[in-house]
């Protein structure tokens, strides 16, 4: 129980990595706050679980991530995971869906980062953990806002670690691939539909053709991840990019 006393914000945390993630703390002694949507009965039986709070707030407006921070109090982990994705051809992308692929995936994270960091500064001690994307270091058709987003959230990632490089305060990045979750399951009828492709053929042939273990990597590996980042020994990772990808961005 290395993290007893700390409290560790973690968006997106009402299912999927966000969630492994957010148990895994917790199991390690860390007051966890949820942020995230879905049905109340279920999430306040998470919150039973884990003996924590949860802030329904919307991401993709900054006076929502104001009000969680605000809710959450002083910060010593954050984890940024709450994401959304669309897939379409950039002529026909949706402008609104730019906008808030944007707003989610790499402003909210920003907006965090920067209420979180004051705390972590005066402590001494910080993780910043952005769970960014093969996607930060490659790119796929038809994710411009993901692909985007995610290369943006990893430069903000070295830009954190920089700066607070002599302040006990970590911030790096994990990038997985295709993570059985949620938000993947449900990109694959906009992917059926975008190329004309069967959901096994896009499973097969677009999720895992540039995966080389040909395998989803699991929520819990994620978690197992950004717990190791959370100890003493990773004090001197930062600004690091951690790839969780089968092999993917090896090529």
């Amino acid at each position: 129980m290395f993290l007893k006393g700390k409290r560790a914000v973690v968006t997106g945390s009402t299912s999927g990595i966000g969630l492994a993630i957010a148990r895994a703390l917790r199991h390690e002694g860390a007051e966890v706050v949820l942020s995230g949507f879905g049905e109340a009965g279920e999430i306040a039986r998470l919150c039973d679980e884990l003996e924590a709070g949860h802030v329904p707030a919307d991401l993709t407006r900054r006076e929502g991530v104001e009000a969680l921070m605000a809710a959450a109090g002083p910060t010593d982990i954050l984890v940024n995971n709450a994401g959304m994705q669309h897939v379409a051809p950039v002529e026909t992308f949706p402008v609104a869906k730019w906008d808030m692929i944007i707003a989610l995936n790499l402003t909210a994270a920003f907006d965090t980062s920067r209420l979180a960091v004051p705390h972590m500064k005066a402590a001494g001690w910080g993780r910043i953990i952005n769970i960014a994307s093969a996607h930060s270091l490659t790119a796929s058709p038809y994710k411009a806002a993901y692909v985007a987003a995610k290369h943006g959230l990893a430069g903000l990632t070295k830009t954190l670690a920089l700066e607070l490089a002599t302040a006990g305060v970590t911030a790096n990045c994990i990038s997985p691939g295709y993570v059985w979750t949620p938000l993947v399951e449900n990109q694959i009828p906009d992917t059926m539909k975008a190329r004309n492709m069967s959901r096994e053929d896009v499973i097969r042939d677009v999720m895992l053709v540039r995966q080389p273990t040909k395998s989803f990597v699991q929520p819990g590996d994620v978690a197992a991840m950004a717990v190791f980042l959370c100890r003493d020994e990773a004090a001197n990772i930062t600004g690091a990019n951690m790839s969780m990808d089968g092999g993917w961005t090896a090529e």
